[in-house]
């Protein structure tokens, strides 16, 4: 926890002034709201809002949830570009601080994804063990996924984090996560 709070607190001083300009270009390209509240299942299935820059156009989702797909036509020309970077999921570390995530652990989903998920995948909600996190094993060694297959994908590399959870693995996944970024 305290690696949390001070890797989070760094990285959200370091990287102000760029969310400061991402910011500015949300406003010019399609106006507010800069920040994308949105309800996510972490740690024992408990509910919390997680914060990221707007990548997507403003009512993107009138028709209710949906999983976002290559060259999604509802992402903004800036969005694309905080996605491929990363640089939208920057206000997430605010829900570290608080303590609803961890920097390293499976992507927490959306509720609405959950059910559907948790029908279909067996141990799925094995994952809630422990707090989800900004990055994990499964973010970086396979490619976005945007289905019940992808999903369970995904959930064999978060399944593998949780059995050989250690510093050394985390270390690992960041220094991975760093990689991915700068690619």
């Amino acid at each position: 926890r305290l690696g949390d709070v001070f890797l989070s607190l760094l990285i959200l001083i370091f990287s102000s002034p760029v969310v400061i300009f991402c910011s500015f270009l949300i406003i010019l390209e399609d106006g507010f709201p800069i920040i994308y509240k949105q309800i996510r299942v972490g740690h024992h299935g408990n509910k919390f809002k997680i914060f990221k820059l707007r990548s997507m156009k403003n009512d993107s989702e009138k028709d209710g949830a949906q999983w976002s797909k290559r060259n999604d036509k509802r992402i903004t020309r800036v969005g694309k570009f905080l996605r491929l970077s990363k640089i939208d999921e920057l206000p997430q570390l605010l829900c570290v601080l608080k303590g609803e995530m961890s920097l390293i652990g499976p992507r927490p989903e959306r509720p609405e994804f959950e059910e559907l998920l948790d029908k279909q995948i067996p141990y799925y909600k094995l994952k809630h063990l422990i707090k989800p996190g900004l990055s994990g094993w499964a973010q970086v060694n396979y490619p976005y996924g945007a289905s019940i297959k992808d999903s369970s994908y995904k959930l064999s590399y978060d399944l593998y984090y949780l059995k050989h959870r250690s510093v050394l693995l985390d270390l690992k996944i960041i220094f991975k996560t760093i990689k991915v970024i700068l690619n």
